[in-house]
């Protein structure tokens, strides 16, 4: 009998996985459906997770955990195999959905060429020579899709530079007579360039010709304003439209959020959510994935939650990149359990996982410090027809760093090589951090040295990361070597640098040179952060030097920098006697009840 498999993952309980340890193996469970005449088979069998495993064409059926035939959406699903095209396509102003492209002409071909291989665009010959080539167009509307769709493609690319000088030539030379999309292609590539003034300059002088503006145009400038921080001139976006009579919309409203988000400016971002829940302006899916993204990055995962309960609640439907999202805010805490459930309902609504889908619920597994659970979902998604990208491959060699097995970790590296994939700064960062905690010198030395060969110059991360392994193993003349190196070199010190420094330096009894380096630390133009305040105190919790302690735990709230845990327990480890423990443990309590509850955005 010829069957016909569908599949629908399903994870065992979470906590038995964890009991096992070592041992840990997840049970996938594979569903499938068979027809014969009149009858149905139904069987179930365990994955074998074998990364050569072949993939198997599925239909669009499938059975939920409550045993009911369920159908996927074909518009649901990923129009490219391993992944969706999400954050590719142009939102604003072009007509263009996500992953869908323009067809591109012979000539479309050859000017698309030879705006991205004419090295010298940028300067003013460069610019003249390809103005004087767009000339020799022809005026016609073919010629015109052949441009836009140029435009477009160069877009997805991120190539600012030659859309600029496109749709300038558009503008003040061509015979062609721009329309709003023209202008809102060149707004949209000022601000990307963060040339906000350009940008206000080029919409003013689309209302001196009497084009109306659109809600993208709007949205595009919201984004510029943003984009280079001029937070009170993206307010007044909001009075222009009402002068001219437009409520801004969710396009405008989704804009205003994206770019505060992209600026850093998080509590902004959520004022205007509220304020847009307030216009009465319903906020689309869109809106609320990148709420769901803010909490999650900021490891709230359970406003990340209620964000999604609220966005059921208004009967907006959640897409796949809103899972992705909750995926991802449960996968930065490690909460295993919950990525799982987020995981099947997806499944449930009809929503193949792709690629982002795999790495997030990689990535829970990966932070919970189960390296097991991560790499059989890694093989689960190739069974799956679902081909890892470079950060599948990175997020598994984090995994197995995390778990100390850094050879597996070496292991995988080498297979993204294989598989024809280059390894990027942070592949290379994730496998130096495996071996700096193993205290394997030799070969994070070898690491770095790769790094120089394959052309990466090593940042201000893998100088650090070298710091920490020479300073653990105590070869602290090394770890001064890389420090003078990075402080007369191109290199750029953070207080990371200084934070290794300070608890190296405490951990090995040198109480001066610590204590030297904490107060050079404003001529640097660096401020202490709590990992610094919580260092320079372990050094005196080690010598039982509870008054020191409790002296710097003093100048650290003087200085506005808040305990964490971190710095409760090493307070309590510094104290000899029952009454030193109740002081501190109400010192603490007291703090923490004293301390803001709105979240640190």
């Amino acid at each position: 009998m010829e069957l016909e498999s569908i599949f629908k993952c399903r994870f065992l309980d979470c906590n038995t996985r964890r009991k096992t340890n070592d041992n840990f193996r997840t049970k996938w469970v594979i569903t499938c459906r068979g027809k014969s005449n009149s009858r149905t088979t139904t069987s179930t069998t365990t994955v074998v997770t074998d990364h050569d495993t072949p993939t198997t064409k599925r239909d669009s059926l499938f059975l939920d955990s409550r045993g009911k035939l369920r159908s996927f959406d074909h518009r649901k699903l990923s129009r490219k195999k391993g992944g969706t095209l999400r954050g590719r396509g142009w939102k604003y102003g072009t007509g263009f959905v996500d992953g869908v492209f323009p067809v591109m002409s012979p000539t479309g071909h050859q000017l698309l060429n030879f705006l991205q291989n004419y090295k010298e665009a940028l300067l003013e010959d460069g610019i003249t020579t390809i103005w004087n080539a767009l000339d020799s167009l022809r005026p016609t509307h073919t010629t015109w899709d052949d441009i836009i769709n140029v435009i477009v493609q160069l877009r997805l690319s991120k190539q600012w530079d030659p859309i600029i000088m496109v749709c300038e030539w558009i503008l003040y030379r061509s015979f062609f007579q721009p329309d709003i999309m023209c202008y809102n292609l060149l707004i949209d590539s000022y601000g990307q360039k963060s040339q906000y003034n350009k940008a206000e300059s080029l919409y003013l002088q689309l209302m001196e010709a009497r084009i109306v503006p659109n809600d993208d145009t709007y949205a595009l400038l919201l984004k510029a304003y943003c984009s280079s921080g001029f937070l009170d001139k993206a307010e007044a976006v909001f009075s222009e439209m009402h002068k001219h009579g437009l409520p801004p919309s969710v396009v405008v409203y989704n804009a205003y959020i994206d770019g505060l988000l992209k600026a850093r400016n998080t509590r902004k971002a959520v004022e205007i959510f509220e304020r847009m829940k307030r216009d009465r302006c319903e906020p689309s899916a869109d809106t609320y994935t990148m709420m769901i993204n803010l909490y999650g990055k900021a490891r709230r995962s359970f406003m990340a939650l209620k964000i999604f309960k609220e966005m059921h609640s208004q009967n907006c439907e959640p897409n796949i990149c809103t899972y992705t999202a909750l995926i991802n805010a449960f996968a930065r805490e490690g909460l295993c359990e919950k990525a799982e459930e987020i995981f099947e309902e997806l499944q449930e609504q009809g929503y193949e996982p792709d690629v982002y889908v795999y790495n997030a619920l990689m990535e829970a597994y990966s932070r919970a410090g189960f390296a097991h659970g991560a790499a059989e979902i890694f093989s689960l998604m190739q069974f799956m027809g679902c081909e890892p990208d470079r950060a599948s491959y990175n997020i598994m060699v984090d995994a197995y760093g995390r778990a100390g097995r850094h050879e597996d970790a070496r292991a995988i590296f080498e297979e993204l090589k294989r598989h024809g994939m280059t390894p990027t700064m942070k592949s290379h960062m994730l496998l130096l951090s495996a071996y700096s905690k193993s205290g394997n010198i030799a070969r994070c030395e070898e690491i770095v040295n790769q790094m120089h060969k394959s052309g990466l110059k090593p940042d201000t991360y893998v100088l650090n990361s070298m710091l920490n392994s020479y300073g653990r193993t105590g070869n602290l003349s090394k770890m001064e070597e890389v420090l003078r190196a990075m402080e007369n070199g191109p290199y750029v010190t953070d207080i990371s640098t200084y934070n290794i420094l300070i608890n190296v330096y405490g951990r090995a009894g040198f109480l001066e040179k610590m204590e030297e380096l904490f107060k050079s630390l404003p001529g640097k133009d660096l401020k202490p952060d709590v990992v610094t305040w919580t260092s320079r105190m372990g050094a005196y919790s080690k010598k039982k030097q509870y008054l020191k302690c409790l002296e710097i735990f003093e100048e650290m709230i003087d200085a506005g920098c808040y305990p964490d845990g971190g710095t409760a327990k090493v307070l309590l480890s510094a104290c000899s006697s029952d009454e030193q423990t109740e002081q501190v443990t109400t010192v603490i309590r007291t703090m923490h009840k004293d301390m803001k509850t709105m979240l640190p955005l």
